[in-house]
């Protein structure tokens, strides 16, 4: 059984005092105390993020590791072994293009699929959400003159698209909407902060949130313009009891 938990935002790396969303995705791993790999390539490896990672770790039952593409080399037999014996993938925010370049050369993209194949989640937010999909709205490219967000290709392991930080980002809503309309992106998904997304064997489950007010859209192109439908949304729960709202 495969299953992925994609965060719109939230999680450690933005909300340091709410361990819900990371909680939620520690709870598909199938062990109690799930070996939990951080992977932080779209920043560049950045120690400050890293430091983070294994700060918010010390609240939950986990064995947390980190895997550095720029910091630690290794051998690609080595590096796939290292990954399949995790039960949790989690992979950072930062620049999405950055991250699918540099794994494509690695090869990584092979690994995961492999390891989702075996049972290990893979779980992110920001970039780490969108590498999962097929595409996504990314801004990547702003730091090098792009005045619009852009979209940029992900794995596929998910169908259709997504866009993360729905409502925590003034031109977010209005960009994805733009690339959906003009077909550069497929019809997808958008979570706000504090959402998660889960999917079962490339299927879409529930959304779930840790703030009252969180929501997901589905959004598509009909006819000439696009349109939302709300998502079902529950309420993460400390004694994992989702309650509908």
């Amino acid at each position: 059984m495969s299953r992925i938990v994609a965060l719109g935002g939230g999680g450690f790396a933005m909300e340091e005092n709410n361990i819900l969303p990371d909680e939620y995705i520690f709870q598909k791993a199938k062990s109690d105390k799930p070996k939990v790999c951080f992977i932080a390539t779209a920043s560049g490896d950045s120690r400050e993020y890293i430091g983070r990672f294994y700060t918010a770790m010390e609240k939950h039952n986990a064995v947390p590791s980190e895997l550095s593409l720029y910091r630690i080399p290794t051998k690609r037999k080595e590096l796939e072994r290292y990954i399949l014996e995790k039960d949790v993938i989690y992979v950072g925010g930062g620049n999405t293009f950055n991250l699918m370049a540099l794994w494509q050369t690695w090869g990584l993209h092979s690994m995961l699929r492999n390891a989702l194949k075996q049972g290990v989640v893979l779980a992110g937010m920001s970039a780490g959400a969108i590498c999962w999909y097929e595409s996504g709205v990314t801004d990547s490219f702003v730091s090098l003159g792009s005045k619009t967000l852009d979209a940029v290709r992900g794995l596929g392991f998910l169908k259709r698209s997504h866009c993360p930080h729905y409502n925590g980002e003034a031109n977010r809503r209005s960009q994805y909407h733009r690339l959906i309309k003009n077909g550069e992106l497929e019809n997808g998904i958008a979570a706000e902060d504090g959402v998660g997304l889960f999917y079962e064997n490339g299927k879409f489950v529930e959304a779930v949130s840790s703030r009252a007010d969180g929501r997901a859209f589905f959004v598509e192109k009909v006819s000439y313009k696009v349109v939302e439908v709300l998502s079902t949304l529950a309420l993460f729960d400390r004694k994992k009891i989702l309650r509908l709202l």
